[in-house]
Protein backbone atom coordinates (compact mmCIF):
# COMPACT_ATOMS: atom_id res chain seq x y z
CA UNK A 1 0.00 0.00 0.00
CA UNK A 2 0.92 3.67 -0.19
CA UNK A 3 -0.74 7.06 0.01
CA UNK A 4 -1.91 9.24 -2.88
CA UNK A 5 0.20 7.61 -5.63
CA UNK A 6 1.16 4.10 -6.73
CA UNK A 7 2.05 2.16 -9.89
CA UNK A 8 -1.44 2.76 -11.32
CA UNK A 9 -1.34 6.55 -11.05
CA UNK A 10 -1.63 8.29 -14.42
CA UNK A 11 0.15 11.64 -14.60
CA UNK A 12 -0.10 14.78 -16.72
CA UNK A 13 2.90 17.15 -16.88
CA UNK A 14 2.13 20.85 -17.29
CA UNK A 15 5.09 22.75 -18.73
CA UNK A 16 6.36 19.54 -20.30
CA UNK A 17 8.14 21.25 -23.22
CA UNK A 18 10.27 23.49 -21.01
CA UNK A 19 13.84 22.59 -20.09
CA UNK A 20 12.97 21.42 -16.59
CA UNK A 21 9.75 19.77 -17.68
CA UNK A 22 11.54 17.70 -20.33
CA UNK A 23 14.31 16.53 -18.01
CA UNK A 24 12.02 15.73 -15.10
CA UNK A 25 9.61 13.86 -17.37
CA UNK A 26 12.46 11.56 -18.34
CA UNK A 27 13.45 11.06 -14.70
CA UNK A 28 9.88 10.36 -13.63
CA UNK A 29 9.46 7.78 -16.36
CA UNK A 30 12.71 6.10 -15.30
CA UNK A 31 11.25 5.83 -11.78
CA UNK A 32 8.24 3.94 -13.13
CA UNK A 33 5.75 6.80 -13.37
CA UNK A 34 2.97 6.48 -15.96
CA UNK A 35 3.03 9.83 -17.75
CA UNK A 36 0.10 9.87 -20.14
CA UNK A 37 0.05 13.49 -21.31
CA UNK A 38 1.78 16.84 -21.29
CA UNK A 39 0.47 20.37 -21.61
CA UNK A 40 2.05 23.51 -23.02
CA UNK A 41 -0.13 26.17 -24.69
CA UNK A 42 0.75 26.48 -28.37
CA UNK A 43 2.73 23.21 -28.42
CA UNK A 44 -0.16 20.82 -29.02
CA UNK A 45 0.72 17.97 -31.38
CA UNK A 46 4.35 17.69 -30.26
CA UNK A 47 5.84 14.86 -28.22
CA UNK A 48 8.27 14.87 -25.30
CA UNK A 49 9.90 11.58 -24.31
CA UNK A 50 7.13 9.80 -26.19
CA UNK A 51 4.43 11.73 -24.30
CA UNK A 52 1.79 13.54 -26.43
CA UNK A 53 1.53 17.28 -25.80
CA UNK A 54 -1.75 19.21 -25.73
CA UNK A 55 -2.57 22.91 -25.63
CA UNK A 56 -4.85 22.64 -22.59
CA UNK A 57 -5.50 20.29 -19.67
CA UNK A 58 -9.06 19.94 -20.91
CA UNK A 59 -7.83 18.53 -24.21
CA UNK A 60 -5.30 16.29 -22.45
CA UNK A 61 -7.97 14.86 -20.16
CA UNK A 62 -10.28 14.17 -23.06
CA UNK A 63 -7.57 12.20 -24.88
CA UNK A 64 -5.74 10.50 -22.00
CA UNK A 65 -7.32 10.99 -18.55
CA UNK A 66 -4.83 11.52 -15.71
CA UNK A 67 -5.26 11.02 -11.97
CA UNK A 68 -2.56 13.55 -11.06
CA UNK A 69 -0.90 16.59 -12.56
CA UNK A 70 2.53 18.06 -11.87
CA UNK A 71 3.29 21.66 -12.75
CA UNK A 72 6.64 22.98 -13.98
CA UNK A 73 5.37 26.46 -14.85
CA UNK A 74 6.50 30.04 -14.05
CA UNK A 75 5.04 31.71 -10.93
CA UNK A 76 2.94 34.10 -13.03
CA UNK A 77 1.19 31.17 -14.73
CA UNK A 78 0.93 28.83 -11.73
CA UNK A 79 -2.45 29.87 -10.35
CA UNK A 80 -4.18 29.80 -13.74
CA UNK A 81 -2.63 26.48 -14.72
CA UNK A 82 -3.35 24.75 -11.42
CA UNK A 83 -6.89 26.14 -11.39
CA UNK A 84 -7.53 24.62 -14.81
CA UNK A 85 -6.31 21.24 -13.59
CA UNK A 86 -8.58 21.43 -10.56
CA UNK A 87 -11.53 22.53 -12.69
CA UNK A 88 -11.32 19.50 -14.98
CA UNK A 89 -11.44 17.13 -12.01
CA UNK A 90 -7.84 15.97 -11.55
CA UNK A 91 -7.61 14.65 -8.00
CA UNK A 92 -3.96 15.35 -7.14
CA UNK A 93 -2.21 18.60 -8.09
CA UNK A 94 1.54 18.78 -7.42
CA UNK A 95 2.73 22.38 -7.71
CA UNK A 96 6.52 22.44 -7.92
CA UNK A 97 6.69 26.17 -8.70
CA UNK A 98 8.41 28.52 -6.26
CA UNK A 99 7.43 32.16 -5.88
CA UNK A 100 3.66 31.75 -6.10
CA UNK A 101 2.07 34.81 -4.43
CA UNK A 102 0.49 34.10 -1.04
CA UNK A 103 -2.99 35.18 -2.12
CA UNK A 104 -2.72 32.99 -5.20
CA UNK A 105 -1.81 30.00 -3.02
CA UNK A 106 -4.77 30.77 -0.74
CA UNK A 107 -7.15 30.85 -3.69
CA UNK A 108 -5.75 27.57 -5.04
CA UNK A 109 -6.14 25.90 -1.66
CA UNK A 110 -9.76 27.01 -1.46
CA UNK A 111 -10.48 25.83 -5.02
CA UNK A 112 -8.88 22.45 -4.38
CA UNK A 113 -10.89 21.94 -1.19
CA UNK A 114 -14.13 22.93 -2.89
CA UNK A 115 -13.45 20.46 -5.71
CA UNK A 116 -12.38 17.62 -3.42
CA UNK A 117 -8.86 17.68 -4.90
CA UNK A 118 -5.54 17.36 -3.09
CA UNK A 119 -2.99 20.15 -3.63
CA UNK A 120 0.67 19.63 -2.70
CA UNK A 121 2.81 22.76 -2.67
CA UNK A 122 3.58 25.38 -3.82
CA UNK A 123 7.35 24.88 -3.55
CA UNK A 124 7.08 21.13 -3.14
CA UNK A 125 9.69 18.65 -4.43
CA UNK A 126 6.77 16.30 -5.07
CA UNK A 127 5.78 12.87 -3.86
CA UNK A 128 7.26 9.41 -4.32
CA UNK A 129 6.16 5.88 -3.58
CA UNK A 130 9.52 4.13 -4.07
CA UNK A 131 9.62 1.60 -6.87
CA UNK A 132 6.17 2.61 -8.12
CA UNK A 133 5.64 6.29 -8.87
CA UNK A 134 7.50 9.58 -8.56
CA UNK A 135 5.79 12.89 -9.26
CA UNK A 136 8.16 15.84 -9.03
CA UNK A 137 11.89 16.34 -8.68
CA UNK A 138 12.88 13.91 -5.92
CA UNK A 139 16.00 11.85 -6.76
CA UNK A 140 14.52 8.34 -6.89
CA UNK A 141 17.83 6.60 -6.12
CA UNK A 142 17.74 7.89 -2.52
CA UNK A 143 14.44 6.19 -1.69
CA UNK A 144 13.57 2.55 -1.08
CA UNK A 145 10.29 0.67 -0.45
CA UNK A 146 9.34 -0.01 3.14
CA UNK A 147 7.02 0.73 6.07
CA UNK A 148 7.81 4.34 7.03
CA UNK A 149 5.83 7.33 5.81
CA UNK A 150 7.76 10.61 5.54
CA UNK A 151 6.27 14.11 5.48
CA UNK A 152 8.65 17.01 4.93
CA UNK A 153 8.53 20.77 4.60
CA UNK A 154 12.07 20.66 3.15
CA UNK A 155 12.89 18.96 -0.13
CA UNK A 156 16.58 18.33 0.46
CA UNK A 157 16.03 17.12 4.01
CA UNK A 158 13.46 14.62 2.78
CA UNK A 159 16.15 13.23 0.47
CA UNK A 160 18.79 13.16 3.21
CA UNK A 161 16.59 11.55 5.84
CA UNK A 162 15.12 8.98 3.44
CA UNK A 163 18.62 8.10 2.24
CA UNK A 164 19.74 7.61 5.84
CA UNK A 165 16.70 5.47 6.55
CA UNK A 166 17.46 3.33 3.50
CA UNK A 167 21.10 2.95 4.55
CA UNK A 168 19.82 1.68 7.89
CA UNK A 169 17.63 -0.88 6.11
CA UNK A 170 14.39 1.07 6.66
CA UNK A 171 12.40 1.80 3.52
CA UNK A 172 9.55 4.24 2.92
CA UNK A 173 5.90 3.65 2.01
CA UNK A 174 5.49 7.14 0.55
CA UNK A 175 7.50 10.36 0.95
CA UNK A 176 5.55 13.62 0.63
CA UNK A 177 6.96 17.10 0.21
CA UNK A 178 4.17 19.26 1.63
CA UNK A 179 5.69 22.52 0.43
CA UNK A 180 7.78 25.20 2.07
CA UNK A 181 5.69 28.35 1.58
CA UNK A 182 3.69 30.13 4.30
CA UNK A 183 0.49 28.81 2.67
CA UNK A 184 0.41 25.20 1.46
CA UNK A 185 -2.35 23.23 -0.17
CA UNK A 186 -2.46 20.34 2.31
CA UNK A 187 -1.62 20.83 5.99
CA UNK A 188 0.58 18.48 7.98
CA UNK A 189 -2.30 17.07 10.02
CA UNK A 190 -4.15 15.94 6.87
CA UNK A 191 -1.05 14.10 5.64
CA UNK A 192 -0.58 12.40 9.00
CA UNK A 193 -4.15 11.15 8.76
CA UNK A 194 -3.42 9.63 5.34
CA UNK A 195 -0.53 7.62 6.76
CA UNK A 196 -2.58 6.67 9.81
CA UNK A 197 -5.10 5.04 7.47
CA UNK A 198 -2.47 3.23 5.35
CA UNK A 199 -2.04 -0.41 6.46
CA UNK A 200 1.53 -0.64 5.12
CA UNK A 201 2.81 2.40 6.99
CA UNK A 202 4.06 1.34 10.43
CA UNK A 203 5.69 4.61 11.51
CA UNK A 204 5.66 8.27 10.45
CA UNK A 205 8.52 10.75 10.19
CA UNK A 206 7.86 14.49 10.33
CA UNK A 207 10.61 16.74 8.96
CA UNK A 208 9.82 20.28 9.98
CA UNK A 209 11.55 23.61 10.03
CA UNK A 210 11.18 27.06 11.56
CA UNK A 211 8.24 29.26 10.66
CA UNK A 212 4.49 28.79 10.83
CA UNK A 213 2.67 26.47 13.20
CA UNK A 214 2.22 23.26 11.20
CA UNK A 215 4.28 21.19 13.64
CA UNK A 216 2.54 22.63 16.71
CA UNK A 217 -0.84 21.81 15.17
CA UNK A 218 0.35 18.28 14.46
CA UNK A 219 1.49 17.90 18.08
CA UNK A 220 -1.94 19.05 19.29
CA UNK A 221 -3.63 16.61 16.92
CA UNK A 222 -1.51 13.64 18.04
CA UNK A 223 -1.60 14.33 21.77
CA UNK A 224 -3.91 12.12 23.77
CA UNK A 225 -5.10 9.92 20.90
CA UNK A 226 -3.94 6.50 19.64
CA UNK A 227 -1.60 6.76 16.69
CA UNK A 228 1.22 4.97 14.93
CA UNK A 229 4.75 5.73 16.14
CA UNK A 230 5.78 9.23 15.07
CA UNK A 231 9.28 10.73 15.20
CA UNK A 232 10.45 14.15 14.08
CA UNK A 233 13.34 16.36 13.15
CA UNK A 234 13.03 20.16 13.19
CA UNK A 235 15.60 22.14 11.22
CA UNK A 236 16.71 25.64 12.18
CA UNK A 237 17.67 25.72 15.86
CA UNK A 238 20.22 28.44 15.09
CA UNK A 239 17.95 30.64 12.98
CA UNK A 240 17.81 34.28 14.23
CA UNK A 241 14.36 35.93 14.46
CA UNK A 242 13.20 37.86 11.38
CA UNK A 243 15.60 36.22 8.94
CA UNK A 244 14.21 34.02 6.18
CA UNK A 245 16.25 30.86 5.83
CA UNK A 246 15.92 29.53 2.28
CA UNK A 247 12.18 28.93 2.14
CA UNK A 248 9.53 31.61 2.09
CA UNK A 249 7.83 30.00 5.08
CA UNK A 250 11.02 29.46 7.09
CA UNK A 251 11.02 32.62 9.14
CA UNK A 252 10.66 33.16 12.89
CA UNK A 253 8.33 36.07 13.63
CA UNK A 254 6.98 37.65 16.82
CA UNK A 255 8.65 35.03 18.99
CA UNK A 256 6.76 32.13 17.44
CA UNK A 257 7.62 29.34 15.04
CA UNK A 258 11.05 28.58 16.47
CA UNK A 259 12.63 25.16 16.22
CA UNK A 260 12.73 25.00 20.03
CA UNK A 261 9.01 25.76 20.37
CA UNK A 262 8.14 23.14 17.77
CA UNK A 263 10.35 20.49 19.39
CA UNK A 264 8.85 21.32 22.79
CA UNK A 265 5.29 20.97 21.48
CA UNK A 266 6.11 17.61 19.92
CA UNK A 267 7.85 16.40 23.08
CA UNK A 268 4.80 17.36 25.14
CA UNK A 269 2.73 15.16 22.81
CA UNK A 270 5.16 12.26 23.32
CA UNK A 271 6.84 12.63 19.93
CA UNK A 272 10.63 12.14 20.09
CA UNK A 273 12.69 14.62 18.10
CA UNK A 274 16.13 13.94 16.65
CA UNK A 275 18.87 16.52 17.20
CA UNK A 276 20.06 16.09 13.60
CA UNK A 277 18.96 14.37 10.38
CA UNK A 278 21.27 11.39 11.02
CA UNK A 279 19.47 10.66 14.28
CA UNK A 280 16.09 10.04 12.67
CA UNK A 281 16.94 6.48 11.64
CA UNK A 282 17.81 5.51 15.23
CA UNK A 283 14.52 6.92 16.51
CA UNK A 284 12.57 5.10 13.79
CA UNK A 285 14.36 1.82 14.50
CA UNK A 286 13.48 2.12 18.19
CA UNK A 287 9.88 3.06 17.40
CA UNK A 288 9.43 0.05 15.12
CA UNK A 289 11.05 -2.24 17.70
CA UNK A 290 8.79 -0.94 20.47
CA UNK A 291 5.74 -1.29 18.23
CA UNK A 292 6.62 -4.92 17.55
CA UNK A 293 7.03 -5.62 21.26
CA UNK A 294 3.64 -4.04 21.99
CA UNK A 295 1.86 -6.16 19.38
CA UNK A 296 -0.17 -8.92 21.08
CA UNK A 297 0.62 -12.51 20.18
Amino acid sequence: MSVLVDCRTRVCVMGVTGRIGRVQTRYMQAAGTQIVSGVTPGKGGEQVEGVPVYDTVTAAQAAAPADAVVLFVPPAAAETAASEAIAVGIGLVVLITEGVPVHGAMRLRARARAAGARLLGPTTPGIITPGQCKIGIMPAALFSPGPVGVISRSGTLSYEVSGALGAAGIGQSTVIGMGADPVVGTPLVDLIELFQADPQTEAIVIIGEVGGDQEERAAEFLAGRPHKPVVAYIAGHSVPPGVRMGHAGAIVQRGGGTAASKAAALAAAGIPTATGPAGVADLVRKALRDRLQDTPC
